[in-house]
């Protein structure tokens, strides 16, 4: 059991088949952050702060939080403009998503927790295994969306 916990670890860090979180974040200039370029749905803050808030309440559902209550669905998902609402923004977003990635893979290398147990406010019967590969997943593919949209921006190397 104590392999697969690395695994899921390793899973939901990102950094194995693809560009992992701070090389996709690091060095976005301001100007940056909140273009949307030609032919992409999405800004690099947009991207960011959806990865964010879809984490947190993913984060917030498996740990069955008290206040926990579903976003409406898909808006409160979605930042309300493409850019950053203000200079402090992209850093607040990064670092609140890092902190949230490391209280899920607490969660999962948590002993006492069973991985493979149906978490009691679940109606699907999802688990904390599951959870975290929705998270990892959902992570990897906006995570390559975000480097995209650099690449279109000509910030990516």
């Amino acid at each position: 059991m104590q392999a697969l916990r690395e695994q899921i670890v390793y899973a939901l860090e990102g950094e194995g088949a693809h560009p992992g979180f701070n090389d996709a974040t690091n060095g976005l200039g301001r100007a940056l952050q909140g273009k949307r370029p030609e032919g992409a749905a999405h800004s690099p803050w947009e991207l960011l702060e959806h990865m964010r808030l879809a984490q947190l309440d993913i984060l917030q559902f498996t740990r069955n939080d008290p206040d926990y209550a579903p976003l409406d669905f898909p808006h409160g998902y979605w930042p309300r403009t493409p850019e950053p609402p203000d200079d402090q923004a992209w850093e607040r977003s990064v670092v609140a998503f890092r902190t949230d990635l490391h209280e899920f893979a607490q969660l999962v290398t948590d002993q006492s927790k069973d991985l493979l147990a149906p978490l009691p406010q679940s109606q699907s019967g999802a688990s904390i295994m599951a959870q975290a590969l929705l998270v990892a997943d959902h992570n990897a593919y906006h995570l390559g969306q975000l480097v995209m949209v650099r690449r279109l921006l000509g910030a990516w190397e």
